[in-house]
């Protein structure tokens, strides 16, 4: 599968420093191009289509961030797994492979990057069944793993102590590995921690057992016919966006909310899509259509407020769907907040406000984890924070940042100069985490709406009925 994203193009030899004769050797005439032509695997870890239909992940936000400051295209090679990217890296298909582990497999007849994430390598049990404790108690077990990956290279190393120690390495995913543990078709899988805390908001029965190894970084690597100057080009990009914070943001957009629930929380809403989400899903469908936002997010916030129990009540007197205050239903001209319909409808809009209220220049999907801080602590105390976040030489527009800043409103010595006080931030960054996983899990198991006539006549009078 190739997927050619178009930016604004320079020739590449032009573009980077020296010329195409400096080569140590020559480039292959296909990758003479005004294209980046990037090697990437499959995974929910590197590259892959959302349920839109549009390519996201960590290494395809990375190169198309670096693609763009060469002012360059890109054209991804999707590979469907690790030994067929490092294949296709060894014959010069690409100008450059993403995600692999800097190991000596990887290593061969390549040269790597800088590191920009490091991960575990885990053994992973089906707690249906007992833990096992050590490599002793998985001998004799199915075990399967990813082919061409670090992981294999740990697997002999502990083969040397354990001679009867078997496993089977698959083309497949890493994840369809982990998807095939949960359904007890295997005994245990090893995978990388990002993957397997991944995996577990998807699969509440998955665990990790212990670690194999020590951990490892991640790192783009280079093919033998790459310009060196493009490597160099990559360093300083790495550098940049260390220095910068994007590579913070980034890391955070996609993995920064893995390890906020526990099976209990997994498991309660996966039951619950099939219980109660089918009685509500057209209310839901209703609230996108008023307010543009998916529905699936604002779902996600109504199951962190209230486990979609619309007679739901706080000790404050905070109650329905979406835990709707007094205050919030009569801006919303909510006539009773018990009401499913009422407290989604308005829930949705109060959010939509919250997100138009912020700045212009914050971008999504920041956006979005602000707005559902402020739903949860209100506005005054979310720009109480992020004036905080200021005074603490923080970015008040970036969430990673921001998420720093809220818990500190708990503490006198940081709210008592702070126009409105007191606030307990922390729980609004848990609620903001919380709906990212739960959002992410809705995202995978239910489909996008597309949009209807019937509620159309709704919409002008709720939406600005307040």
């Amino acid at each position: 599968m190739h997927t050619t994203i178009q930016l604004p193009v320079i020739a590449i030899c032009m573009l980077l420093i020296g010329s195409c004769d400096l080569h140590d050797k020559p480039v292959p005439e296909r990758l003479r191009s005004d294209q980046l032509v990037v090697i990437t695997v499959n995974s929910p870890g590197s590259y892959y289509e959302d349920s839109d239909g549009i390519p996201a992940g960590l290494e395809f936000d990375l190169v198309n961030e670096f693609a763009k400051e060469l002012g360059l295209g890109v054209t991804f090679k999707v590979m469907p797994g690790i030994s067929h990217a490092l294949f296709a890296l060894q014959s010069s298909e690409g100008h450059f492979a993403t995600g692999l582990s800097v190991s000596d497999r990887h290593s061969e007849g390549t040269v790597f990057g800088p590191v920009y994430q490091h991960s575990q390598s885990q053994l992973v049990y089906n707690t249906d069944y007992p833990k096992p404790r050590s490599i002793m108690d998985i001998v004799g077990s199915s075990i399967e793993l990813s082919s061409g990956g670090s992981h294999s290279e740990l697997m002999m190393d502990l083969q040397l102590k354990s001679p009867n120690l078997k496993w089977v390495e698959v083309e497949n995913p890493s994840d369809e590995t982990l998807e095939r543990l949960s359904e007890g078709k295997i005994d245990y899988a090893v995978s990388d921690s990002t993957q397997i805390n991944l995996a577990k908001n998807f699969y509440p029965n998955l665990a990790t057992a212990f670690n194999l190894g020590s951990e490892t970084g991640k790192a783009w690597s280079f093919s033998p016919g790459s310009d060196p100057q493009l490597v160099e080009k990559a360093n300083q990009f790495f550098k940049r966006i260390d220095q910068d914070g994007t590579l913070k943001r980034l890391i955070d957009r996609h993995y920064g909310h893995v390890h906020r629930l526990d099976q209990m929380d997994v498991g309660g809403i996966l039951k619950k899509m099939r219980t109660v989400l089918p009685n509500l899903r057209d209310h839901f469908h209703q609230s996108e259509e008023l307010t543009g936002i998916d529905w699936r997010l604002i779902a996600a916030l109504a199951y962190k407020e209230s486990h979609w129990d619309r007679l739901a009540t706080s000790p404050t007197n905070v109650r329905g769907i979406m835990m709707l205050t007094e205050v919030t239903a009569d801006r919303m001209n909510v006539k009773d907040r018990l009401d499913a319909r009422q407290s989604i409808l308005a829930g949705a809009r109060y959010l939509l406000l919250l997100k138009e209220k912020l700045p212009d220049r914050i971008a999504e999907p920041d956006r979005t984890w602000i707005a559902l801080a402020a739903y949860n602590l209100g506005y005054g105390h979310l720009e109480d924070a992020r004036i905080l976040s200021q005074r603490m030489g923080l970015n008040p527009d970036s969430w990673v940042d921001l998420r720093r800043a809220l818990p500190l409103l708990s503490h006198s010595q940081y709210f008592e100069g702070l126009k409105h006080g007191y606030a307990r931030g922390g729980e609004a960054v848990i609620l903001a985490e919380s709906v990212r996983v739960y959002h992410d899990i809705l995202m995978r198991y239910e489909r996008p709406h597309i949009p209807g006539s019937r509620t159309s006549d709704l919409i002008p009078q709720l939406l600005y009925s307040h």
